[in-house]
């Protein structure tokens, strides 16, 4: 419990997300958000992101999140902190880490099911590496922007009758995604082993990976996804600590994967997210059932000897469960348009058109029992 008002539900003190509010490094509680650097005594938190602190590893995490919990839960400290809370409302947030590299993995079964019928019809959905190999590529870490950042819809070679045309994407859509921050560096030339994944990454943002599916489908043979998916992807303004969040079983595997993506404990993380789209939700994916874990992913990632580095982003790649419902994608929920979807106030969508807001939040089941929210990411599309 916290003597912050309202504080007692799923922003309480046991989920406390790190941020940039105005330029200064906070943690939200409730609908206020405490300037660390009034009340901490730690250099890495005057710093304008996060990076100094995440590099400082597990250790200084944990104290510093045991301090600040203790400074709003007793009452003995009401007086002189009280007085570095405020309001959110108001606060300009800006991106709470400088992103280094950007991965964005394929992870879902259901997904990478979906998206083999659809782009690759009379042949078996799922290639024959897909559950040996965590499958990834690299993004464009320039064009991670923070939630609230209006996307212009992208241009570029599209497929036509003829021959390719150029012009603005005309199938434009949204990848709902979990996103990985990494703190504590790793050595070039070393493995970060499967079982040391909460040695390196910090905590856990919400990504939109936007898609340009017409640029993507002429494009990505034989090479993979570039500018279908680099233009730009959103995260949140928050990022809630690794240590907020209850572990839950992942799914099991078969065939058994090679020994350096073997876990001795098979955990993952039981978000349930949530797409809106122009204020209909049109979507509830579900985390916990992905294929592959961000254990194995940042294992994979480094395994041949590449290094990672503070403020390094990776995603889980589309959440998307078994049932319509429960995709993370436009092109899966429309069944690559073939299914249009009628929103609350009236209009059918098939992808997304300028001037529409999509919206994705998630909770998740909390170390201590209750339930945590993550920090939305929302993003307008304009011409």
């Amino acid at each position: 419990m916290s003597w912050v008002p309202g504080a007692d539900g799923p922003w309480g003190v046991h989920n406390l997300p790190y941020g940039v509010a105005d330029g200064r490094i906070v943690v939200r509680i409730g609908d206020y958000a405490l300037d660390l650097q009034s009340v901490l005594a730690l250099e890495a938190l005057r710093a304008p992101v996060l990076n100094d602190f995440m590099a400082l590893g597990p250790s200084a995490w944990a104290a510093v999140r045991e301090r600040i919990v203790e400074l709003l839960s007793s009452e003995e400290h009401r007086a002189e902190v009280e007085q570095h809370l405020s309001p959110l409302a108001g606060k300009t947030m800006s991106l709470p880490f400088t992103v280094g590299d950007y991965v964005d993995f394929y992870s879902s079964e259901d997904h990478a099911t979906n998206v083999g019928k659809l782009f690759r019809p009379g042949q078996p959905p799922l290639l024959p590496n897909w559950k040996h190999i965590p499958i990834g590529y690299h993004g464009r870490s320039g064009t991670v922007v923070v939630s609230g950042t209006e996307v212009r819809r992208p241009s570029g070679q599209r497929s036509a009758d003829g021959g390719p045309v150029f012009g603005p994407s005309v199938r434009l859509d949204i990848e709902a995604e979990v996103g990985f921050v990494v703190g504590v560096p790793s050595v070039m030339g070393e493995t970060v082993g499967v079982d040391s994944f909460a040695e390196h990454v910090f905590g856990v943002v919400l990504v939109n990976d936007w898609s340009a599916r017409d640029i993507q489908a002429w494009e990505y043979v034989p090479l993979g996804p570039f500018l279908g998916k680099s233009f730009a992807t959103s995260v949140s303004a928050w990022v809630t600590p690794l240590a907020a969040f209850a572990r839950v079983a992942a799914p099991a595997q078969d065939p058994v994967v090679l020994p350096y993506l073997a876990e001795r404990e098979r955990y993952t993380f039981g978000l349930d997210l949530e797409v809106d789209w122009n204020g209909s939700v049109v979507a509830r994916p579900p985390f916990a059932g992905m294929y592959w874990t961000p254990a194995q992913q940042l294992a994979h990632m480094t395994v041949n000897g590449a290094s990672v580095r503070t403020g390094d982003l990776f995603a889980s790649g589309t959440v998307s469960g078994p049932e319509r419902g429960q995709v993370g994608s436009f092109l899966e929920l429309t069944w690559s348009g073939a299914e249009p979807v009628k929103l609350a106030d009236g209009s059918t969508r098939t992808f997304i058109e300028d001037g529409d807001t999509v919206t994705l939040t998630a909770t998740a089941p909390g170390a201590n029992g209750q339930a945590l929210a993550l920090g939305e990411v929302t993003g307008r599309v304009v011409a």
